[in-house]
């Protein structure tokens, strides 16, 4: 007999929290519920790590489900972190904790001082390579940066940076990024074969996403980098729900079923109250090797920028559809660092430089950048 999902929001009904003294469902902590026969996944949404509550917490729904719904259940319980959800859980228990001494709050990513997200409306636009060249030419004006690939499904940095080895680990149980061309490098593709398929349901890929936040070594950075997956669905909001980021880069073409679709993604942070750095047109136009005075607007004429008029954000430039990109990120080294005196890595660097630009200026104008308070809008 299949279990439905108001038998389990029933079942978890009955687990209080010990610290708010309410149940789980009231308190809105288990997300991304599936269902499927006796097979039972979900997410328990923690404001902060604290493993032993997590654990208690595991411990006391999978007694409640066996016993109020099915003692043959199979369970897939991950444990997420959203900071955001902090001040809602405080909030409602405002009147009692003021006599309760609270645990310190484990930060997040604390030795980075800025998360940037690459994002893009869909796939196909070149956002993995704008993102791995973004890193380089960031590293490459002295500072300390660091790349997270968080398309598990289709990696791309084991081949734009020639890596075929696994990360090591820490005593501490937690990976160390790969360096190469200045940045430290971390993806799903490191720790998978290559032929290997990523079939996961959502919460196993949201549950991989955060453990890469939270459980690599990054150490002291100025920028970290996150390629996300192209899209604005649960990954993409499970990852700007847990990580404070400082803005986001939306990546397009110009042609119009690109840009329908990065106006999504501008749309999508605006509702978690993400700054968008501004919009980069990738594919501007094409350039022949043999006549490089001459310009082919292949997919359409300035369609990014006039979008990014349109929506009031910042434009950040265009990156011309040159062989020589496809070129060195198939070989494995970003065309910022095989040719960096090359139009189209001086366009990457150009673009680096107005992102630096833009992130100086919002660290100067809002003291309190570093913690973005994410609350989706109606």
């Amino acid at each position: 007999m299949s279990i439905h999902k108001e038998e389990i929001k029933s079942a978890l009904s009955q687990v209080l929290h010990p610290k708010y003294e309410k149940d789980l469902i009231t308190l809105d902590l288990v997300q991304d519920l599936i269902i499927q026969d006796k097979y039972v996944a979900f997410t328990l949404e923690m404001p902060q790590k604290d493993d032993s509550l997590a654990d208690y917490l595991k411990k006391e729904c999978g007694k409640a489900i066996h016993k109020f719904v099915d003692k043959e259940a199979v369970l897939d319980i991950t444990i997420g972190i959203n900071i955001s959800r902090q001040r809602e859980l405080d909030g409602d228990d405002a009147g009692q904790q003021h006599t309760q001494q609270q645990a310190p709050q484990e930060p997040i990513l604390p030795g980075v001082k800025n998360v940037i997200a690459v994002a893009s409306g869909k796939g196909g636009v070149g956002k993995s390579t704008v993102a791995a060249n973004l890193a380089v030419a960031l590293s490459q004006t002295g500072a300390k940066v660091g790349l997270l690939d968080t398309d598990i499904y289709g990696p791309s940095v084991p081949t734009m940076f020639d890596v075929k080895e696994r990360p090591n680990i820490t005593t501490q149980k937690k990976l160390v990024p790969i360096e190469k061309h200045g940045v430290h490098l971390v993806s799903m593709g490191f720790l998978v074969d290559t032929d290997q398929a990523m079939i996961w349901r959502g919460p196993m890929v949201t549950s991989a996403v955060k453990q890469f936040m939270q459980e690599v070594e990054w150490g002291e950075l100025d920028y970290l980098i996150l390629d996300l997956p192209p899209g604005t669905g649960d990954i993409q909001l499970t990852i700007v729900q847990t990580v404070p980021l400082t803005g986001a880069v939306i990546v397009s073409t110009p042609q119009t079923v690109a840009l329908d679709d990065a106006r999504k993604g501008v749309a999508m942070f605006s509702k978690v109250n993400v700054p968008v750095l501004g919009i980069i047109e990738n594919m501007s136009y094409f350039v022949p090797d043999d006549a490089p005075e001459k310009k082919y607007y292949i997919f359409g004429k300035h369609g990014a920028r006039k979008l990014a008029q349109k929506l009031e954000v910042p434009f950040l430039g265009e990156v011309p559809l040159r062989e020589q990109i496809r070129e060195t990120s198939d070989s494995g080294t970003p065309v910022v660092a095989a040719d960096p005196a090359s139009p189209s890595a001086i366009a990457l660097k150009e673009i680096a430089n107005r992102v630096q630009q833009t992130v100086s200026i919002q660290t100067q104008s809002e003291s309190s950048n570093s913690k973005v308070d994410i609350k989706i809008r109606p």
